[in-house]
Formats: C-alpha cells, sequence, structure tokens
C-alpha cells in the first residue's frame, strides 16, 4: 500500500507540473507564436492522431486495464498478456494505416474547400497515432505492474519540455514551420518508444509466442468485453474529435484553433476532479461487490457535491475576467469568449453529475451506457451540423457541446436513478448555485462601476488578480466558512491545522 500511495503522490505531482507546461505551451507560447491556422493544423493532427490511436487499438488498451490482473503470474511471463496485445495492436495499427491512404481521396476532398493547408500535413496523422495507441498499451501494462512514475513523466514532462524547446526554435526562426511541425509529430512517438525499450529490457515484454497461453475460459470474456469497450470509447474519442474535425471541414484551421485553444484553457478544470474520480472508481467498484447501495448513495452524493464546488469555482475564475483575460492575446480570439462560456457550462455539468460514469462503467448494466454515448455522438454531429450551416460557427458548435453534454448527464443520472434508486443531488448544493449567482450579479455591478479600460498590461494583470481575489473572498470562503459543502470545508480545514501544526507549531 506505501508503494502505491507513494506513485500516486509522484504522479499527482507530475501531472501538475505537466499542467503548467501544458498551458506555457498552448495557452501562452501557441498564442504568441503561431498563426490561428497554425495553431489549428497542430492541434488538428493531434486530435486525429488521437482517433486513429483509438480505431486502432482493437478494444486492447481497455481489456490490459481490466484483466490484467487475472494474468499477472511472473513465473508464467503472464501467459504472454501484453505479447497478445502488443500484436493485435500492431494488426490495427496495419489495417487503418492501410486503410487511411485508400480513403486519402474522400479525407482530401473534405478539407480541401477551407482547410487546404491541412492537406498538405494530413498524413502525419499516421505516426502521431501509432506513438499515441502504443503508448497507451504500455501505460494501462505498467498501471497493472504498479509503476506509473515514467510513463506521466514522459507524457507530462518530457513531451510537453520538447514541444517548449521547438516553439522557442521556431519563435527564434532557428526551424522553419515545416520543421517544427516534423519534429512535433515524431516527438508522439518518443515515450512509447521508450516504454517498448523498458519493457524489453526488464523482460516485460519478449517476442516468443510460446509464452501467449491464455486460458480457454477467459477468451469468450476477454472478446466481450474488448468489442463493448471498442465501441464504446470509440463513440466518446469521437466527441472529442468531432468538434475540431467538423470545423476544419465546414469553417476553416483559423476557427480550429481558436476553438482548440478555448477548449485548452477549458481542460485545467477537469484536473482537481478526474484526480477525485481516479481515487473513487475502486471505491465505487466495491461497494457494487458488496451490494452496498448505501455507501454508493453516498460517494455519489459527495462526488456531487465537490464536482459542483470545483465548477463553479472554475467557471467564476476565468469567465468573470474573460474581457481582461482576451485583451492580453491577438483580437481574433474574441470569437472564442462564447465558446469559453458554453464549454464551461458543459464542464461544470460534468462535474456536478459526479461519478455517474464510474458507476454506468461497474454496474451489471454498463452495456446501455453504450446507449446514452450514441445519443451524445449523434447529438453533438447534428447540432454542428445544422448551427454551422446556418452560420454561427464555433459559437454555435461550443453551445452544440455544452448544451448536448447536459441532457447526456441528465440523461444518464435518471437512468441511475430510476434503476438502482441513486441520486447524487442534494438540497444544500441549492446553496452553492444561489452563492454564485449572487457573486456574479456582485461582479456585473462592480464592472458597472468601474468599466474596464485595457491601457497597460500591468493593470489588466492588476485587474485580473483583482477578480480572482473577490472570487475567494465572496464564494470560496463562505463555503468554508459556513460548511456549504462539508467535503470541502472539512478537506481544506484539515490542510490547515496540518500546516498550522507543522509550521507555526499550534
Amino acid at each position: 500500500m506505501g508503494i502505491v500511495k507513494k506513485d500516486a503522490l509522484r504522479t499527482t505531482i507530475i501531472s501538475y507540473v505537466g499542467l503548467i507546461l501544458g498551458y506555457l505551451n498552448k495557452a501562452v507560447l501557441f498564442i504568441l507564436l503561431l498563426s490561428t491556422v497554425q495553431i489549428g493544423i497542430v492541434n488538428l493532427l493531434i486530435t486525429s492522431g488521437l482517433f486513429f490511436a483509438q480505431l486502432s487499438n482493437l478494444g486492447t488498451i481497455y481489456v490490459t486495464w481490466r484483466f490484467f490482473p487475472f494474468f499477472r503470474n511472473a513465473e508464467k511471463e503472464h501467459y504472454g498478456f501484453l505479447l497478445l496485445n502488443f500484436l493485435l495492436v500492431l494488426f490495427g495499427v496495419l489495417l487503418f494505416t492501410v486503410l487511411f491512404f485508400l480513403f486519402q481521396t474522400p479525407i482530401t476532398e473534405y478539407f480541401v474547400q477551407k482547410s487546404p493547408m491541412f492537406v498538405d500535413y494530413a498524413w502525419w496523422v499516421v505516426p502521431v497515432g501509432i506513438g499515441h495507441v502504443f503508448f497507451l498499451l504500455f501505460e494501462n501494462y505498467m498501471r497493472g505492474l504498479y509503476k506509473n512514475v515514467l510513463p506521466v513523466f514522459l507524457q507530462d514532462i518530457v513531451l510537453r519540455v520538447f514541444t517548449t524547446l521547438l516553439l522557442s526554435l521556431y519563435g527564434f526562426k532557428i526551424i522553419s514551420f515545416e520543421l517544427f511541425i516534423a519534429a512535433l509529430m515524431i516527438s508522439n512517438i518518443l515515450p512509447a518508444a521508450v516504454l517498448l525499450v523498458y519493457l524489453v529490457r526488464v523482460k516485460e515484454l519478449t517476442f516468443s509466442l510460446k509464452t501467449i497461453s491464455v486460458p480457454r475460459r477467459f477468451r469468450k470474456i476477454l472478446l466481450k468485453f474488448s468489442l463493448f469497450s471498442y465501441v464504446n470509447t470509440m463513440a466518446s474519442i469521437v466527441v472529442v474529435t468531432m468538434d475540431a474535425v467538423m470545423i476544419g471541414g465546414m469553417i476553416g484551421l483559423s476557427a480550429v484553433g481558436i476553438y482548440t485553444t478555448m477548449v485548452q484553457i477549458t481542460s485545467a478544470v477537469l484536473v482537481p476532479f478526474r484526480s477525485m474520480t481516479r481515487v473513487s472508481s475502486p471505491v465505487v467498484a466495491r461497494y457494487w461487490k458488496d451490494k452496498d447501495l448505501k455507501g454508493l448513495q453516498e460517494i455519489y452524493q459527495k462526488s456531487s457535491g465537490v464536482g459542483l464546488f470545483i465548477g463553479l469555482s472554475s467557471f467564476l475564475g476565468i469567465f468573470l475576467p474573460v474581457n481582461e483575460l482576451f485583451s492580453l492575446i491577438r483580437p481574433e480570439f474574441q470569437q472564442g469568449i462564447p465558446v469559453l462560456f458554453f464549454l464551461l457550462l458543459g464542464r461544470l455539468v460534468d462535474m456536478y453529475c459526479g461519478l455517474n460514469g464510474i458507476i454506468f462503467a461497474t454496474s451489471k448494466k454498463y452495456q446501455y451506457d453504450l446507449v446514452f454515448t450514441l445519443m451524445l455522438c449523434f447529438g453533438i454531429f447534428g447540432m454542428n451540423y445544422v448551427l454551422i450551416s446556418a452560420g454561427y460557427g464555433i459559437a454555435g458548435v461550443g453551445f452544440a457541446t455544452g448544451f448536448m453534454y447536459l441532457f447526456y448527464n441528465a440523461a444518464r443520472s435518471f437512468y441511475i436513478f430510476k434503476a438502482y434508486g441513486l441520486n447524487p443531488f442534494l438540497p444544500r448544493h441549492g446553496k452553492l448555485f444561489a452563492l454564485a449567482l449572487g457573486v456574479v450579479l456582485l461582479m456585473v455591478s462592480l464592472q458597472g462601476l468601474f468599466p474596464f479600460e485595457p491601457r497597460t498590461t500591468f493593470l489588466t494583470l492588476l485587474r485580473i488578480a483583482t477578480v480572482e481575489v473577490l472570487v475567494v473572498l465572496t464564494f470560496v470562503l463562505p463555503i468554508i466558512y459556513f460548511d456549504l459543502e462539508p467535503e470541502v470545508s472539512g478537506f481544506m480545514k484539515r490542510i490547515s491545522a496540518d500546516l498550522k501544526k507543522k509550521y507555526f507549531k499550534l
């Protein structure tokens, strides 16, 4: 248990450092050094590469995550579990690489009118996807070995530091944009290559087919789970990539650059929430195993309250000073403000509904989650197409995504309530909404009395800092002081007590 806790602490620290590096790259250096069209090319290549990885994994990633503990046996070389999945992924990569080049003409025709520059770089999708799919395979396998630090370090630190270096070289005109793209895309293979060498050196991956000896009783289970996971997660990744691909084909690369930058800005909101769900998921699984619906209800409601606090705090902290923030970057990014608003609302709803995804995935009715995911996919596609065609641009795409996440989470939460009687909502959550609304009204009133005039960068930064301090004073501190959300206030008070004891000897 000590090893697991130590790994969890290390990976959390690495993840937050990686988050800072990612923000430096995507929210600062990209905006300063690249045009919106260039940002669109980079982000569309990476997003499409993730979709290629999802296609080519053939369900092996999730089988590794779910079933490796059943095969873990060093004396029998884990029944060749990693080699079997490695070969399946290799087959998937070869299959979809061939299909990618066979369908290159319709792919080109889709992008050539609105995003002609993307066509020149589109083939980089394949190496990016190959690097990502093998990284996912090796990372999940190493997670089963309780060796989490190296994969996280490679993906969150090494890759992002390398990106910062490449951006600096391009900014100082040492390399061209073409060389920047080539080096950046190739760098996405680096983490997987390092993990491959590591696993071979520690003899976790051997290339002898004789080691593959999956027991017959597991084959049907593995096949069923992998097929369902493949289709369900395929739908999930379609949601992530659909916006960028549709914007690239129907609006243009500049719009892709602005939209994906807004996605990057909102991504930090999910970091603490994902840490919470990572810790909560094994607890949920144990409650299902013990048939403890009371325990499930309790953790469901606690996570919902914490998620609501994180979501509202993030929304207030990011959107209230939005005019000041956007005055610091190029004028063309102003059209991303409504996108940011709708995406933040979508994140808020996602977090407020808490653990409905984890509860679904670990329940006996996990197959039904596919229905809701498909509803989300078709809903976003349909709304995107209608709103883009009607001329609403990326604001329409942001609205479609935010609205469909609201509908998606409401539908899943309702089904869980009808099936199991589990409800994530509590009356006290209304106080958090009311307090947040009060803060918004207060800030709007203050902004009316003291309208923003972008004079100097220093004054703009000072105004942003003032807004953030007011959000803490009027929203965060009252929740803690008046115990409006016990899980949050209890956690903060424990941290405060530990700091006083450690540093002030009180």
